[in-house]
Formats: C-alpha cells, structure tokens, sequence
C-alpha cells in the first residue's frame, strides 16, 4: 500500500501541529499535507540554514503560524485559529549539549510549552486527540543494558532528559485530574534517535558525519561505544499518526505512553553507525573520537517497543542500516541539486510500500 491508501484516515481532517518547522516536525507535515490534511504549525522560525520546512513545497492547506509556545495567549490564539480534531505537540528544545548551555530555557519550553498546551485543551469543548512526543531519555538510565518499558521510572540527569521527564508527569496529571472526563485522548511517545534526510541541527550524529564528507573536514565525534536505538525518522511519526487514529477510537483504551524504537537486536553503537555511513557514501575518511566530553551522555539506551506492536499494530519498517542508507542517499542527491520535495516524496512512498511494518 502506497501513502495515500496508508494514511486516507487524515483526508480533510483538523490537525494542530506543534514545532512544525524543525526536522520532525517538517517531516510530519509533509507526510499530512502529502494525504491532504488541513494543518495548521505553530513554531518558533526553523533556526538552521539551510532548512527543511523552507525547502519543501505545501499545498494551501498549510497554515504556518511563527509564534512561541511559552506565549500562552498567541499559543491558545494559533490553536483557536485552527479548531483541531488533533494535535500533535512535537515543539521542544531537543538538544542535549544546548541544555547545559541554557537549562533554565530547555524547561521553560519543554515543561512550561506543555502546560500552556493542556490548560489549553483543558478548556477545549470539542473532542480532540492529542499526541505529546517526548523521548527514550526521559527514563531513569542506571546502564543495566536492560530495554525500557512504558511503566519504567522516569528521570534524567540532563536538563533535556530531566525537562522531558517533567513534560511526562504533567501530561499524566492533567490527564487523570481534568481531561479524562471530557472530550480529550490524551497520550504520550517516546521514541529513539531519528535519523533521516534534512536533519541540520547541530551536535547530532548523522548531519556531523554528512557536513565533514561534503566540506572535506575532519570528523570528530564523541561517545564512540554509546549505543542508542537509531532508526528512521519515518518510524516514530508512523507511530505517532497510528497512535492518534486508536485514541480517536477509543481514547480511554489508547491514552497511555508509547515507546517507538527499532528492534531489541538492530540497536548500534556511534562508532558502527559512523562507519557504515561512511561506507555508504564511499568516504574512507577517518574518524577521530573525543572521549573527554565533559558533560554526562547515558552510554546505553534501549527501547521495549512491545507495547506499541501489540496494541497499535506499529513495527519497524527499515532497519538500522536501511535507515542509514535512506539517509545519506537523501543527503547526496540533495547535494547534487535533486528537488527536495520530490525526494522525500520519493523515500515516504518507498517507506509505506515496504512490506516489513504494518500495513
């Protein structure tokens, strides 16, 4: 089944999109705009150059709104504007080196943004299905080497982890204190490190790895034997939307957290994922590693993604190498001047079609 027939569920329907103009985020509106959805973003301006949502093409469907989801009062104007059936709040400051830079603004946003949002919803009087994306480090990591499930202890050393984990606590209050009587299916996914074509955030593996082959730059890297559970960024917003779908049917079934990660035994190390990229771009650059990273990174991070295979029907389309190919394929022809929009249009479709996951 191709995209279209995939995802026909969101034809026309009302989505408020959080954070629509970062990686995920304009990942996730092309996949809705893709299946004619009416979205609309509310996001601070894509904060990279080059960037992805300024190098795709939406159809008029796409309502665009730069705002700041710590403003409650342009926050709940966006979200009036658009009168959802769904949200899905992805806006966040995401990284880890930048929130020991500034924690104090890594939880204003991550913690105070999802407030503004479920007082929001708390006063909402329509039926709405809302998806709050957090992480794999939201949980307390003691480096057992054991998979975290859904019922885990959350926790985090990190401003990031530690702001997300937050993020997670207020969710499930609002939830049991004011929105499991209304109209409201609220849940909560955590997925793993996404990877996938237009990521230019800096700090982040696989765009650090792309930059240093095109610019011929050395490549130095931190953390070489941290294992994360890398995986396209198709398969956590797969899970998202799927998720969104069962909440509609049956929000009192479905309002739980979610994990969404590549499978127990396709988990790898930043040193395997560098040199498999490498491979695939035909680069024998060499790799130098900065062991002494003066700030606490997890080494090992695993997801259970159970939950979500038995109760959504979702699973890993491509694996980790898969994912790693689609990414610098994308990174290459992008390079060489190929239309963007054309070659996420043509990766969504490969995706979809692919007979791994659930149809």
């Amino acid at each position: 089944m191709g995209l279209k027939e995939v995802l026909h569920f969101y034809k026309g329907k009302r989505i408020f999109l959080t954070g629509h103009t970062g990686f995920k985020g304009s990942w996730l509106l092309y996949l809705l705009d893709s299946v004619g959805a009416k979205v609309t973003g509310y996001s601070l301006a894509p904060h990279t150059t080059p960037s992805l949502f300024n190098s795709l093409k939406f159809s008029n469907n796409i309502t665009s709104i730069i705002g700041d989801i710590r403003d409650k009062k342009e926050f709940q104007n966006a979200f009036n504007i658009c009168n959802p059936e769904f949200v899905f709040h992805m806006a966040a400051q995401p990284l880890v080196i930048e929130s020991y830079k500034n924690p104090k603004e890594t939880f204003d946003i991550n913690f105070t943004g999802t407030l503004n949002l479920l007082e929001i919803l708390k006063d909402y009087n329509q039926k709405v299905q809302a998806v709050f994306i957090t992480t794999d480090k939201v949980y307390e990591n003691l480096e057992l080497g054991i998979p975290f499930v859904e019922t885990d202890k959350l926790g985090g050393k990190d401003p990031y982890s530690a702001s997300k984990a937050c993020a997670e606590v207020v969710v499930s209050s609002y939830k049991k204190a004011f929105l499991k009587e209304q109209q409201v299916g609220v849940a909560t996914a955590r997925a793993g490190n996404v990877i996938g074509g237009g990521d230019w955030s800096p700090n982040r593996l696989l765009p650090d790895i792309i930059k240093s082959v095109m610019s011929k730059m050395p490549l130095n890297l931190r953390n070489p034997s941290a294992t994360r559970p890398w995986q396209h960024v198709l398969e956590p917003l797969w899970g998202y939307i799927l998720l969104a779908e069962n909440l509609c049917e049956d929000k009192n079934l479905f309002s739980q957290s979610y994990n969404f990660g590549p499978d127990l035994d396709d988990n790898l190390s930043v040193e395997t994922v560098a040199e498999i990229a490498l491979a695939k771009m035909h680069s024998c650059r060499n790799i130098s590693f900065n062991k002494n990273v003066n700030f606490h990174e997890s080494q090992l991070l695993m997801l259970d993604s159970t939950k979500a295979k038995l109760e959504l029907g979702w699973r890993p389309r491509w694996s980790s190498q898969q994912a790693i190919g689609a990414t610098c394929d994308w990174y290459l022809k992008a390079n060489k001047g190929n239309d963007i929009s054309e070659l996420y249009q043509s990766q969504i479709e490969s995706y979809f079609r692919s007979g791994k996951g659930q149809n």
